[in-house]
């Protein structure tokens, strides 16, 4: 027996907010977190401003109950998880449960902090200090500490992560594989990241303008993002209303280059058109759409290209809510994800914060302020990654 992959729950940590009802309150006000570091301690402090979480490692652990000797990336996942499910965890009865977590950082914030001792001295570090470095350790973490003792697994794929894991675990849930499944992702700054962008020359020194004709770069963030799905049994033995549901997705690569997208989105159009035709909507169906939008000048004009070519000269409102939350990497997917869905249930259109002039390869601009009682039954979200890997999610009013 199929069924749809309802949307239930959401569970999000960013620079704006560290739960839900928080990040909605700063997208309403126009609150951006990006901002001078704090706890990410590098040699370009003062230069690059960074959607950083404004909590310590020890107070995101008092948070959840792990300890904060745990990578970041694995208290933010854990802050998020514990939102989207601590209610819902006690009636799992004989429901099949999955978990679906998406990063691309793993615990490189430990491993940071011994490199210098290791390069000098192996002998003088305890190995299992780097027993957290790798991505599939941060979802287990957060597996074991949750008791999620189901299916499990982690994506990587670049920036479209997070949106592989909810993609993922909606199919599985059509395919009568699962009953429940808590996904999304996380990622946390570091210096390896931060320096691997800046080394690419793609970071904005101020605050990043995505669809701005001067746009110069993008702002990295950090955080989690996660939504609770369920299929029809699950809802009927929990008793539960849907917010939504997963209406339509799609994964593709245009394999055009390592880090860049192809000039004319190939693999944007390939994702955006495949999910439309997932989910039997036609283009002027799409409501809003969360635009992957980094700011980047090719990120933004390959996007903008592809969307112009799929909605010819009926695009729907359209903003980048990494105006917000800086790039969160692989746990974009997800945090947009519950933007999505906020967008859904709140009827809002988020602005594209700092834009200020056309870009001129494309004919049309996003949404620069809040639009309040809007009809959004259907949401796009694109997520698209290094590596060709572009990611579209469709989320649609249940």
């Amino acid at each position: 027996m199929h069924s749809k992959a309802y949307i239930v729950n959401t569970g999000v940590i960013t620079a704006i907010g560290i739960d839900t009802a928080s990040n909605l309150h700063a997208l309403k006000s126009g609150e951006s977190g990006i901002t001078k570091p704090s706890f990410l301690k590098t040699h370009w402090q003062d230069t690059f401003p960074v959607g950083e979480v404004k909590y310590s490692n020890n107070e995101l652990a008092s948070m959840t109950g792990l300890n904060e000797a745990m990578p970041r990336t694995a208290l933010l996942s854990a802050i998020a998880v514990k939102e989207v499910w601590q209610n819902y965890k006690a009636a799992i009865g004989d429901l099949r449960v999955g978990f679906f977590s998406a990063n691309t950082v793993g615990g490189m914030d430990l491993t940071e902090s011994v490199y210098k001792t290791v390069k000098e001295d192996l002998s003088k570090v305890d190995l299992k200090q780097l027993r957290y470095h790798e991505c599939g350790a941060i979802t287990e973490i957060v597996q074991r500490h949750f008791g999620l003792s189901g299916f499990a697994t982690t994506i990587s794929t670049a920036c479209s992560s997070s949106a592989n894991s909810i993609m993922m675990a909606a199919q599985m849930i059509e395919n009568n594989m699962l009953d429940i499944a808590i996904a999304g992702g996380a990622d946390s700054l570091s210096r390896f990241t931060l320096n691997g962008f800046n080394t690419l020359m793609i970071l904005d020194k101020e605050l990043c303008q995505p669809f701005d004709n001067e746009r110069r770069g993008l702002n990295l963030g950090e955080g989690a993002g996660y939504v609770l799905l369920m299929s029809e049994k699950a809802l009927q033995q929990y008793k539960v209303t849907p917010k939504g549901l997963v209406s339509g997705y799609a994964n593709a690569n245009d394999a055009y280059h390592q880090t860049a997208s192809s000039p004319e989105g190939i693999g944007n159009k390939l994702a955006m058109t495949q999910a439309l035709e997932k989910s039997g909507l036609e283009t002027t169906q799409i409501d809003y759409i969360n635009l992957h939008g980094t700011g980047t000048a090719n990120n933004d004009s390959s996007e903008g290209k592809a969307i112009e070519f799929i909605f010819g000269d009926k695009i729907p409102k359209a903003s980048s809510t990494k105006t917000y939350t800086g790039h969160t990497l692989g746990a974009s997917g997800g945090v947009e994800a519950v933007f999505s869905m906020l967008a859904i249930q709140e009827k809002l259109i988020f602005p594209n914060l700092r834009w200020q002039q056309p870009m001129q390869d494309i004919q049309w601009q996003p949404v620069t302020s809040l639009l309040s009682n809007q009809e959004v039954n259907h949401v796009l979200s694109n997520s698209f990654g290094f590596g060709g890997n572009c990611s579209t999610l469709i989320f649609s009013k249940a």
